[in-house]
């Protein structure tokens, strides 16, 4: 069910929403699987590209590649509340979500642009953070 936005862009029209939840699915498979260039793959491979992390910054499809590479694992039982998907168009996409993990006190957010391109859907920007003090209900 799309909405209209007066502008001839559809929004949330189903078979993208489904396109870019599954991409998100598989780069979340990745990221609990700690598989560094499957993660990565997921991104632009731009100088464009740019994530903001809990406590780091990459600026580029290489910095993320470089910081990526050296990162541990993620800790054990991860979650995901509340993801949603939002596109416009066919080609254009933002993902948020909560999560947190089975040991932690906080609950953490995240974004995700999505473009589609030839290659397919990939993040071309992504915010996490995660408070030290509030948990959200």
């Amino acid at each position: 069910m799309g909405v209209e936005t007066g502008v001839e862009l559809a929004v949330d029209r189903g078979e993208v929403v489904a396109e870019v939840m599954a991409a998100f699915l598989a780069y979340e498979e990745a990221l609990v699987a700690g598989d560094p260039e499957r993660i990565v793959g997921y991104f632009w491979d731009a100088p464009q590209t740019v994530r903001f992390g809990i406590a780091d910054h990459q600026d580029g499809f290489e910095e993320q590649r470089a910081w990526r590479a050296a990162q541990p694992p993620l800790p054990p039982g991860r979650w995901l509340r509340g993801t949603r998907v939002t596109t416009f168009g066919a080609d254009f996409a933002v993902v948020t979500t909560l999560f947190g993990y089975a040991d932690g006190d906080a609950t953490g957010r995240q974004s995700q642009t999505w473009v589609r391109l030839p290659v397919g859907w990939r993040i071309v920007g992504a915010h996490v953070s995660e408070p030290q003090s509030t948990v959200v209900p």
